[in-house]
């Protein structure tokens, strides 16, 4: 059949078309996946411009001047003439040399004084108060806390006229009956060190005590009332589940006590000054006396460094121990 006939009888096929290939749809996931990417580069950008403010001054002030500090420890200076290169030098005397191991030595006693002892007082007086519920017991708070409120030279001052031979304690003392016992507290070889770190005690007891009375309102109160039941007593309760649910908290606790332990200065220096003798001396009393009284800035300047490191250790020990304890 021609193409005529095939019009004049209405059999005329239509051409055939190529239909086209249907698109196809993008992948879900990736389109997905590059959103998210973008929000969290969003996110992280938004979140370093709100820590900036805060980066910039720490940086400023005390990374810059700790890596200063570890560079001035390569060098022999006396903080006048021109520093000398010594290398490690100032790291082996610093280890060699007996007034840092006596005053290491210090420092460890003082953690006694500064650590166990507040954070013993503190879990104790926050087990009392979190149970007292009469109208005194924030008076009570607040009468325990105000020693860490008080500027630490105003302590030490204070504490200097309680300690002074003619000062409250030794007056106390005649006033009992018990004047045999009077003692100049500060300049006694053998109570001067002791003395300090009562007083670090009093100051420290308040802050240990708020930490673990905040730590103890998160204790569900239906595992003290199921003991209870159980006939478990108040010492009971203390030991078996205040003081194992109260492990964060002990463990901060015990970073901010060490830390003030090893980085003591302010409060003996205004004490006792390191004396009688040498018998308070601390690695900061130490440092202080190299940088600013003995011309060894490169030496006061490495002892600086072993101390930051012996601290962060100590932090980061605390904290690992605290983490893995049952």
């Amino acid at each position: 059949m021609t193409a005529t006939d095939r019009l004049a009888t209405g059999t005329h096929r239509r051409p055939r078309t190529r239909q086209r290939p249907r698109p196809r749809p993008r992948p879900y996931t990736a389109t997905v996946t590059a959103d998210v990417g973008g929000r969290r580069r969003r996110r992280k950008a938004v979140a370093l411009l709100y820590v900036l403010p805060a980066l910039l001054p720490y940086t400023l002030f005390a990374v810059l001047p700790a890596l200063h500090t570890a560079y001035l420890s390569l060098f022999d200076w006396d903080g006048v003439t021109l520093p000398s290169f010594v290398g490690l030098d100032n790291y082996r005397r610093v280890f060699a040399d007996p007034q840092l191991r006596a005053a290491s030595w210090h420092a460890g006693a003082l953690i006694v004084f500064f650590s166990a002892l507040p954070i013993c007082l503190g879990l104790v007086s926050a087990a009392i108060v979190s149970r007292r519920t009469g109208r005194g017991t924030a008076l009570i708070r607040a009468l325990l806390f105000l020693p860490q409120v008080i500027p630490l030279v105003a302590v030490a001052i204070i504490w200097r006229w309680v300690y002074a031979e003619d000062g409250t304690l030794n007056q106390g003392l005649r006033a009992i009956g018990l004047g045999g016992l009077a003692d100049s507290w500060l300049g006694s070889f053998t109570w001067a060190l002791p003395a300090v770190g009562l007083i670090g005690t009093w100051v420290v007891s308040g802050l240990c005590m708020v930490l673990f009375l905040s730590g103890t309102q998160r204790i569900d109160q239906e595992i003290y009332e199921a003991a209870r039941m159980d006939g478990a007593g108040p010492i009971r309760e203390f030991r078996s589940i205040t003081v194992p649910l109260l492990r964060p908290e002990i463990a901060v606790a015990l970073s901010i006590t060490v830390i003030a332990a090893l980085s003591s200065f302010d409060l003996i220096y205004i004490t006792t000054g390191g004396g009688p003798g040498n018998t308070t001396v601390v690695p900061g009393i130490l440092i202080y006396r190299l940088a600013f009284g003995g011309g060894a800035v490169g030496l006061a300047s490495a002892l600086a460094v072993v101390l930051t490191a012996v601290i962060s250790v100590a932090v980061l020990v605390i904290n690992r121990l605290a983490k893995e304890a049952p």
